[in-house]
């Protein structure tokens, strides 16, 4: 009897997490589908993706959080024609929505878990495509971090998680420089002096093969550097301190308030028509989710999470150059030099021999120990130029010429 009762739980866990893998990829699936046309904001598509979003917060058994206790949070904001940026405003006004759903356990603080739903639609300023008009269904970027607060939701609500309350917001305008998520913080639907902490979920759905996780805003709160040592498990985790990037933490770190954004990685597909759900790990995705659920359940609801001020990484700010060597680089790599992540079609790096996985030590006269040592020797050639490049390659070193 004992040993068919075993058997019964092991096969109910098994059915559970494959219920919870399916839900992240129909999730993914429906957000990142032609029907939405990209998810641009206020646009059909967005609006389609935001009804879906509330109907999933229905069904989990969230409680409507936004305004006039609806699922909604209205604003307007002037659409800007280069992303994440405000250097040119257009007399335009679009019309955003943010969706937020709460768990209610009446608890002291509460803790806010944001992903933004909007993407760039059919054509955008911060497209990286050189084609004609196609849409941008933007899996990765972020219908992954959006399936990821929903996995996260659906777990506290199930597992009566009641150390804090949990907010859940899926911000608009977030592509034409985090409109959302600054809305929230200058009329929130709660009081923000309860909020524990934000914790923001941007592409979230390219794990690599050595399973690393990036984790930026450790510097914000001491609390982060000794919890992510307690829940990360089998991630190998990558930090930066800095509490201000592209993304919609950082909107709340200008409030006080501690944060973290997690991420996967950039990738050669980021802000093309090519970011499509088959290319999402999704294993990845839930390990994503589950340590999202660790961290979340390790922290003292007792003891104040401290608010600490970060230096800019971005005081070290990234030199101007004019010219580009075609590759992108590989955001989760924490080793000495600047590892290229992809190597783009008929640039300079390609028609030199770099490949995909190299790391950059040298360039010209600089030596390359960060990704900032690498854009500080761009900004000492100009159009023409020939310099070499050294790169490790495997446990070899190689030597290339490259013209600018």
């Amino acid at each position: 009897m004992k040993i068919k009762l075993t058997v019964l739980l092991i096969c109910l866990v098994s059915v559970l997490n494959a219920q919870s893998l399916l839900d992240l990829k129909v999730d993914v699936a429906f957000l990142a589908s032609d029907l939405l046309e990209g998810r641009s904001s206020g646009s059909v598509g967005e609006a389609l993706a935001s009804d879906y979003i509330i109907n999933r917060f229905n069904e989990i058994g969230l409680s409507p959080a936004g305004e006039n206790n609806t699922w909604t949070q209205h604003f307007e904001f002037p659409e800007v024609l280069n992303v994440h940026g405000t250097t040119s405003e257009s007399d335009k006004l679009i019309k955003g929505n943010n969706v937020i759903g709460l768990i209610q356990n009446h608890a002291k603080k509460t803790i806010i878990l944001g992903a933004h739903y909007d993407h760039l639609g059919y054509t955008h300023s911060g497209s990286r495509y050189t084609g004609g008009e196609a849409i941008h269904n933007g899996a990765d970027d972020n219908a992954s971090g959006v399936a990821a607060m929903l996995y996260v939701a659906e777990y506290l609500h199930k597992h009566k998680v009641e150390d804090f309350n949990y907010l859940f917001i899926a911000f608009s305008g977030e592509e034409y420089g985090l409109f959302g998520s600054k809305y929230f913080t200058q009329s929130p639907t709660i009081v923000l002096g309860d909020v524990a902490c934000m914790i923001n979920l941007d592409m979230v759905g390219r794990m690599n093969k050595e399973n690393t996780l990036v984790v930026n805003g450790v510097g914000t709160s001491p609390i982060w550097k000794p919890l992510l040592e307690e829940v990360k498990e089998n991630l190998n985790i990558t930090t930066t301190e800095s509490g201000i990037g592209p993304s919609d933490h950082t909107s709340f770190y200008l409030k006080d308030i501690p944060v973290v954004h997690l991420f996967t990685g950039q990738h050669m597909d980021y802000h093309k028509p090519s970011d499509d759900p088959f290319l999402v790990n999704y294993l990845g995705l839930e390990e994503v989710s589950k340590f999202i659920t660790r961290l979340i359940m390790n922290m003292d609801a007792e003891a104040e999470i401290q608010f600490t001020k970060t230096k800019d990484n971005e005081e070290r700010k990234a030199a101007k150059f004019k010219v580009s060597l075609g590759v992108m680089p590989d955001y989760t790599y924490s080793g000495e030099g600047m590892r290229i992540d992809g190597v783009i079609e008929g640039r300079t790096a390609q028609e030199a021999g770099l490949q995909d996985g190299d790391i950059i030590i040298k360039l010209g006269e600089t030596v390359i120990n960060d990704i900032y040592d690498y854009m500080d020797a761009l900004s000492t050639f100009k159009s023409g130029q020939e310099t070499e490049v050294i790169v490790k390659r495997g446990s070899k070193t190689e030597k290339k010429v490259v013209t600018f």
